[in-house]
């Protein structure tokens, strides 16, 4: 009986890869008749494993999706991943999913092998998640899931949308791709009254529900849509714009600003014209002397009169007694 478990187990790790076995390939890795493998593969369908059969010269057994979820067997990193994600799942953005992350690492450590709950543990010791960090909004897994549904199906869909200022509009889109970015959802939708292509927050997003009718598919507005939904997200956070002369070889000053948004345009060995955008000119002052080099505004005084503001209140700072 023992024998017929484990072989039985084997059979159902080698079913679950995403491939078709042929009976004498899984006879062969099993070391039983092709005989054997049948009646093996009936004992797994009586367990509720919903396992198919092709007949012919290229058919075989494969496992497909069921009625219900049925108990899977994990290679050892594959249940590491799994546990690990969970945990990370627990602290998400998505709301109602940190219970049920919860459960799920519960019922995965309950049967996880010492030697693979000793790796779990060491990762979550020794992993600090940093606290204070600003949380971004929360949205619910059954919009992300509606909303996936419907961009999967390809149907025309309705919300009602509120900007940045609070205010609200309906939208009519044809959605395609849900990106998420650090804390924060975002949907890719082309909009049919403004005829154009749009970037919806979800966690702004509310009452969607699909119009009846699909839409057939336009080429995207970009190869990489992720990159996409970045930019557009930055222009929209960087709404005020400077340039500086910064006398500083263009090398350093690229290195110096590393992710901050910009352009750099080498004028001379030891000079180049640099454009910011920040959201207010304020922001854009404080970056400029991160650089730390010698710079002058081109042609925009609310920066400079920013600059001088910055630059007086460091002045007062250096003068206690005054």
């Amino acid at each position: 009986m023992a024998e017929t478990s484990a072989r039985l187990l084997s059979l159902l790790s080698l079913l679950q890869t995403p491939r078709e076995w042929p009976g004498p390939e899984l006879a062969q890795r099993l070391s039983v008749t092709t005989r054997t493998v049948r009646n093996d593969v009936e004992r797994l369908r009586r367990l509720g494993y919903p396992v198919q059969a092709t007949r012919g010269s290229v058919g075989g057994y494969r496992l497909s999706a069921g009625a219900a979820m049925p108990p899977l067997l994990l290679e050892d990193d594959e249940a590491v991943a799994v546990a690990v994600s969970l945990r990370t799942a627990t602290g998400g953005a998505v709301e109602g999913l940190e219970e049920t992350a919860l459960r799920a690492l519960t019922k995965l450590q309950q049967v996880l092998p010492p030697r693979l709950g000793r790796r779990v543990d060491a990762l979550q010791s020794h992993t600090v998640r940093v606290s204070g960090q600003r949380r971004g909004p929360q949205v619910e897994g059954t919009l992300l899931a509606s909303i996936a549904a419907t961009a999967r199906d390809r149907e025309i869909m309705r919300f009602r949308y509120s900007d940045h200022s609070g205010s609200g509009t309906e939208r009519k889109v044809e959605p395609y791709h849900l990106v998420n970015w650090g804390r924060r959802w975002y949907l890719v939708a082309f909009d049919l009254d403004r005829v154009d292509w749009r970037t919806f927050r979800v966690d702004r997003l509310s009452e969607p529900r699909s119009v009846g009718h699909r839409f057939t598919l336009r080429p995207l507005p970009a190869d990489d849509i992720a990159a996409y939904v970045a930019a557009r997200t930055r222009q929209v956070q960087m709404k005020v714009q400077g340039r500086v002369i910064v006398h500083a070889p263009a090398e350093e000053v690229a290195a110096r600003m590393g992710s901050w948004s910009g352009s750099i345009e080498p004028q001379a060995p030891d000079r180049c014209l640099v454009q910011l955008g920040g959201r207010s000119v304020d922001d854009i002052a404080f970056w400029l002397g991160v650089l730390d080099a010698d710079f002058e505004v081109v042609d925009s005084p609310d920066l400079a009169a920013a600059v001088r503001r910055l630059a007086d209140r460091y002045a007062r700072a250096g003068r206690p007694g005054d």
